[in-house]
């Protein structure tokens, strides 16, 4: 069997920006967030830019590197030389997969029904309103 890899990029033929990138990914959210608001003390555009990057990539802030992921889920993937136990991890593998299925689809029907009984509880607080307001108005005339 091979060591495990680490997850940190080969940086050797990379720019000062992807190095920088890979750098801050590795560290995770906390890192981002810290390098915008150094961004913004010492010269508030590079804090901005941080910002808006951060924004338009969905790091930081909304979740990790495209790059960390792929390279989790192939290393993840990769055969382990034994076809039992890769079998056993593909099956358990499918089996998560259906129960987060199942488990986000039993919490959309259960916000659905929230929302519903919020629904129905708002119209009938306004039909008892309205009722309550054709009653005063038909004593006063």
């Amino acid at each position: 069997m091979t060591p495990v890899a680490t997850a940190t990029p080969n940086t050797t033929h990379m720019g000062w920006f992807s190095r920088s990138e890979a750098w801050l990914d590795s560290k995770g959210k906390g890192a981002w967030i810290a390098a915008m608001v150094l961004g913004f003390v010492f010269f508030w555009p590079v804090g901005l830019a941080l910002l808006f990057y951060m924004l338009w990539s969905k790091k930081g802030m909304f979740g990790k590197s495209c790059r960390t992921k792929s390279r989790h889920r192939m290393h993840v993937m990769a055969s382990s030389g034994n076809s039992a136990f890769d079998a056993y991890r593909d099956e358990t593998i499918q089996r998560l997969e259906e129960e987060q299925a199942n488990f986000e689809a039993f919490l959309e029907r259960l916000r659905e029904a929230k929302d519903k009984s919020e629904f129905d509880q708002f119209m009938d607080e306004r039909a008892k309103k309205a009722a309550k307001d054709r009653e005063t108005e038909t004593e006063d005339a």
